[in-house]
């Protein structure tokens, strides 16, 4: 394994509307049961020491040690822990993420909770990384969506800025997002945006899938064009139509191989819902020794 020489510098661990300590706790319960670690209680003796490595198995980007250690402290609060890498490190496989020591029952309890979170997290900040870099110099802003996992929503949208993302929206009043089945209530795309509008919405995203609604939705106040499911073709007659006037943005089945074509288009962003819908686990291990 390749350690690090110093642990890594970091501010305390803060997430808008996101309590920590809820999270750990209710992760542990889960995992806890009736009557907690009944193999740990059985095979290790009470007062056992441990020590161990969380390391890399793969190149990843990093996210979550943070909340790791927070399950580790969660069952053993005077366990040695340093955090060897900064959140959004793009790190090499066999790199050592966080030494921990303490309480082996303790540590070894918390030991899934802190990997599967840090495995998910990384996992989707790894993924985001690269839909960043493929559209490097473009100058276009990669965008999460609202597909995340019900419950883990600021957790998982923290990973994608960790791998150089720019949040959509957290929240459904964020800002009003105007889609076809509004639309479809409403009538038109005009009197979908006129709503919102008169509403007295500031932002009012308003999805489009053909030509002929772009004018029309800006005609009726929107901010922001969702370009949906256009091919590049059809994406740079919209921006040049669009004229600067809103921020434009590609969304709709948007895979690694097709991200720089449309970002080349001139669109101000393009929204990827994989990144948070699709992202396999970073392949992360914790290693123990004894202390």
């Amino acid at each position: 394994m390749q350690a690090a020489a110093t642990p890594a510098r970091r501010p305390a661990f803060h997430l808008d509307r996101f309590d920590l300590s809820a999270f750990v706790a209710a992760t542990l319960a889960e995992d806890l049961g009736d009557h907690g670690d009944i193999t740990a209680a059985a095979v290790i003796p009470a007062g056992a020491r441990f020590s161990g490595v969380m390391d890399s198995r793969d190149p990843i980007t990093v996210a979550g040690l943070p909340l790791a250690e927070a399950f580790f402290r969660a069952l053993d609060p005077a366990a040695d822990i340093a955090i060897l890498v900064g959140e959004g490190a793009q790190v090499a496989a066999g790199t050592d993420l966080m030494r921990v020591g303490g309480n082996a029952r303790a540590l070894l309890t918390a030991e899934r909770s802190a990997l599967n979170t840090v495995q998910h997290l990384s996992g989707i900040a790894t993924m985001t990384r690269t839909y960043v870099d493929a559209i490097a110099g473009t100058g276009c802003i990669l965008l999460d969506t609202r597909k995340t996992i019900p419950g883990l929503r600021v957790l998982e949208k923290y990973a994608t800025r960790m791998g150089g993302a720019t949040n959509h929206r957290m929240r459904l009043d964020d800002a009003a997002m105007i889609k076809d089945n509004h639309v479809a209530v409403a009538g038109s795309v005009g009197e979908a945006t006129r709503r919102a509008v008169a509403a007295g919405i500031v932002r009012v995203i308003v999805e489009v899938d053909r030509i002929d609604q772009v004018a029309e939705a800006i005609a009726a106040g929107a901010t922001h064009l969702l370009l949906d499911n256009m091919n590049p073709a059809t994406l740079r007659q919209a921006v040049a139509l669009v004229a600067g006037r809103v921020p434009t943005e590609a969304s709709g089945g948007v895979r690694l191989d097709t991200i720089r074509a449309i970002a080349e288009t001139g669109v101000t962003y393009v929204s990827v819902g994989r990144l948070t819908q699709s992202a396999p686990a970073a392949d992360i291990g914790l290693d123990f020794a004894l202390a």
